[in-house]
């Protein structure tokens, strides 16, 4: 298998195996493309918004506001990184509501935040991967991987 210093991401259910046999199955089908197509597909990538010079949290949701308990620590972390998380998509398909512009605007008023575990596990994997110093083209890569890309 592999060496005990290499691991597997686990995917949102937690399968390793799952999760290698999704991409070596992609990475299979990206091989057999014809050079152009693969060129194409590796160009085109996730379609994540470019987080918006001077965005805050003064939209987020307070405590107070939030009905869901479980939800409260999502909605700590993304108060303090809303930098990095306006500049993701979400992939649950909120996207495709009015006033949507990333995954910042699930915490915000009406949003899904509350009780949607896509929005909530992008926003702790988000947070977790910022914290560890990744840059925003990593931690979206990480979000794509694990909860589907946006296209």
């Amino acid at each position: 298998m592999f060496p005990s210093t290499i691991q597997a991401a686990p995917t949102a259910d937690g399968s390793r195996r799952r999760f290698l046999r999704v991409a070596v199955t992609a990475l299979a089908a990206l091989v057999g493309l014809p050079a152009a197509a693969r060129a194409s597909v590796l160009r085109r990538g996730p379609k994540h918004p470019t987080p918006r010079p001077g965005i805050t949290a003064a939209k987020v949701l307070p405590d107070d506001k939030v009905h869901n308990p479980d939800a409260l620590p999502m909605f700590a972390m993304v108060r303090e990184i809303p930098e990095v998380v306006d500049g993701i998509r979400c992939n649950c398909g909120c996207a495709e509501l009015p006033g949507f512009y990333s995954l910042l605007s699930c915490y915000e008023e009406a949003g899904m935040a509350q009780a949607c575990v896509i929005c909530q596990g992008q926003a702790a994997l988000a947070y977790r991967m910022h914290k560890e110093g990744w840059s925003l083209n990593g931690i979206r890569a990480s979000i794509d991987a694990r909860f589907g890309e946006s296209f």
